[in-house]
């Protein structure tokens, strides 16, 4: 192996992760940054090893190989050059730190210094006399400001829930509106804390949910007519709760088509086949 692809929360830590997986310290590669990351988004890195040191690499892989075809008998008539070799590989390996140890690293060093420094938020309390809409608010103003991000929020009170929109930040969104929905549940869970009766937060970004809404019942029908088309059940990615109602109420009037839900969240996903295959 002398090319992988890594991600990690930073560049350092994806750098690090491919350090690991090709055994080779720092010197020894090239690398190339794919994705320097970002707000709820990965860093990705291309690492291989430097074309002045691909000879050694493929020299150490080829003796790896050697070692482990032979039997104990020439394990032990060669157990000095061999453990000779395994210090070399046990160096490399030392030189690098895995995504385990930064993680060790953080939790034992960095989350002790953060406590100290940044101040705990205080628990709502059951005479709080703040709305719903203020708590939402602070929530997420307090949030942004946290961050240093210069976003605006547009905030809508209705009889069924509480509406956010955040404008002029875009990176929010997420993979497929996962940072969205994270931070959505973040809000709901702090507004609800201590009032069990209290309005759900729908919160969206620069139109994302309208724009889903639309992919998604676009989606539907096209996969209905392939069902039809073909006679085959679809089997759709996982989705939210939320978004695989979407398709469920976009196909409701179809007769000749049926939609379900299967899988355990949050990997559950929709198939979507011909009514006349329950009956089979």
């Amino acid at each position: 192996m002398l090319e992988v692809e890594a991600t990690g929360k930073n560049l350092e830590q994806a750098i690090a992760n491919a350090l690991f997986e090709l055994k080779a310290p720092r010197e020894d590669v090239d690398i190339k940054i794919l994705d320097e990351g970002g707000f709820f988004r990965k860093a990705k890195v291309r690492v291989s090893i430097s074309p002045d040191e691909v000879e050694k690499y493929q020299n150490r892989e080829k003796k790896r190989e050697e070692i482990e075809k032979l039997d104990d008998t020439a394990l032990e008539n060669n157990k000095e050059e061999i453990s000779s070799e395994e210090d070399i590989v046990e160096e490399k390996i030392v030189q690098t730190t895995s995504t385990k140890d930064l993680e060790e690293e953080v939790s034992t060093e960095t989350v002790e210094k953060v406590e100290e420094k940044v101040e705990k938020p205080k628990k709502l309390k059951k005479e709080d006399t703040r709305s719903e809409l203020e708590r939402a608010k602070q929530f997420l103003e307090g949030l942004l400001n946290k961050l240093s991000l210069t976003a605006k929020i547009e905030f809508k009170e209705e009889n069924d829930a509480i509406y956010a929109e955040i404008k002029d930040y875009s990176d929010m969104i997420g993979y497929r509106g996962e940072g969205l929905n994270a931070l959505q549940y973040l809000c709901t869970v702090y507004v609800s804390k201590n009032d069990r009766h209290a309005k759900p937060i729908r919160l969206d970004c620069e139109g994302y949910r309208k724009r889903r809404e639309s992919s998604l019942i676009a989606l539907a029908h096209r996969m209905a007519r392939k069902v039809q088309r073909t006679h085959s059940s679809v089997k759709l990615e996982p989705m939210t709760p939320q978004e695989r109602r979407i398709i469920h109420m976009a196909l409701a009037d179809n007769e000749e088509i049926e939609t379900f839900s299967k899988g355990e969240e949050p990997h559950r996903y929709l198939i979507i086949r011909e009514r006349k295959e329950q009956s089979e």
